[in-house]
């Protein structure tokens, strides 16, 4: 494993370290296989955003015993509505969910606390507005209950104001050979070199997408960090590629892939010994320098859904199964716990939805797709 400083923390971190977004609704058993075969291999950083209990409570039974041996970064701002994940501004709600943190994952700290998801100037203004989310990200540090302070988002703006406040000593932000041409993304390099702010990468495999077997790719910004972007797809594209493309730029403190399961995360750590040869993406950049509206990339942000729709993962489904209905499609959509035929088209989703995604045109779309194939 090779380890990195996290800006001005210090924090001597795992090069590539661990997203855990995939390791939701799963057993605790297969949570803490997942855990301690990462912590066995030398990744020591985890993001650990999602606050429904079953998954704190998992995620505090897998590290119980095991604290001292890693960094936590959790999100102040992320809480869950129904079981359905959600953020809010309001700081009352933002605290409790933070207090719940503290104690579902047996600790008196976390060692990064995320500023959370901000995306527009509107909403970074509000969060460290005068007695906003910064305000009290700074009291619970005075507390003892937070080390170092962070932010993350996916507009390049908002990221580079972050770093060049003072006020922050991590930001995290989308990374990976998709936004290669984004402009202005080299700011964010810059600004984090200069003002010695952690720069933690977040979806180097753009959400999965990269990976799509379509020979035409479509990224939201979510998934870039600047403008959304239609590519042509490249013949053959690695994860190790995409990893060594991530480490490879300025600044980078680390890298946190999602992994749902053991095999996915030796995948990765197979980057450290891998032949150099097979990390090469020099003739794959000049796939990624088209630029379109986006797509939905399954993030959620748009939750809570007034009729439990899980958005996401209904959108992902359906798009899989235009590609070909297969028993593992089916079997997800059992266990959807809506169906996109529910949707009363509200609106609210597209109102949350940072990218501009016609998230109800989507749901519409998969309700046409999904009927017949096991769906509720």
């Amino acid at each position: 494993m090779e380890y990195r400083i996290l800006g001005k923390t210090g924090l001597k971190v795992s090069a590539l370290s661990l997203g855990t977004e995939y390791l939701i609704d799963v057993t605790r058993k297969h949570v803490t296989g997942v855990i301690h075969e990462a912590i066995d291999q030398g990744i020591n950083y985890f993001d650990v955003f999602w606050a429904q209990p079953a998954f704190r409570d998992n995620m505090g039974a897998a590290f119980k015993g095991k604290r001292d041996k890693v960094y936590l970064a959790a999100h102040l701002g992320s809480t869950h509505q129904k079981g359905q994940y959600t953020k809010t501004r309001n700081v009352k709600k933002a605290k409790a969910f933070i207090d719940d943190f503290l104690t579902r994952y047996h600790t008196d700290y976390a060692d990064v606390l995320f500023l959370h998801n901000s995306d527009g100037q509107k909403d970074h203004d509000r969060i460290f507005a005068p007695d906003g989310l910064y305000d009290l990200a700074c009291t619970l540090k005075e507390q003892g209950k937070v080390r170092f302070i962070g932010f993350s988002g996916h507009t390049t703006s908002t990221i580079v104001q972050a770093a060049e406040s003072g006020k922050v000593d991590v930001v995290m932000y989308p990374i990976n050979l998709a936004n290669h041409a984004v402009p202005d993304r080299e700011t964010v390099h810059a600004a984090c070199v200069k003002h010695n702010v952690g720069l933690v990468a977040m979806k180097p495999f753009a959400g999965g997408k990269l990976f799509d077997q379509a020979k035409r790719l479509t990224l939201s910004k979510w998934h870039t960090g600047g403008k959304a972007a239609k590519l042509k797809r490249p013949d053959h594209l690695s994860a190790l590629q995409c990893l060594a493309y991530v480490l490879g730029q300025k600044g980078v403190s680390c890298v946190v892939p999602g992994c749902k399961n053991k095999q996915e995360l030796a995948a990765d750590l197979n980057f450290f010994t891998a032949p150099e040869a097979d990390k090469d993406f020099a003739h794959i950049l000049e796939a990624f320098n088209q630029y379109k509206p986006g797509e939905c990339v399954y993030c959620n942000h748009c939750l809570p859904c007034p009729v439990n729709i899980d958005i996401g993962n209904t959108i992902r489904l359906s798009e899989a199964a235009e590609d070909g209905m297969t028993e593992t499609i089916q079997n997800d959509v059992k266990d959807l716990p809506a169906s996109p035929s529910e949707c009363t088209e509200c609106g609210a989703c597209e109102k949350r939805c940072p990218f501009g995604v016609k998230t109800v045109v989507k749901i519409k779309k998969a309700a046409e797709v999904l009927i017949g194939s096991g769906m509720k």
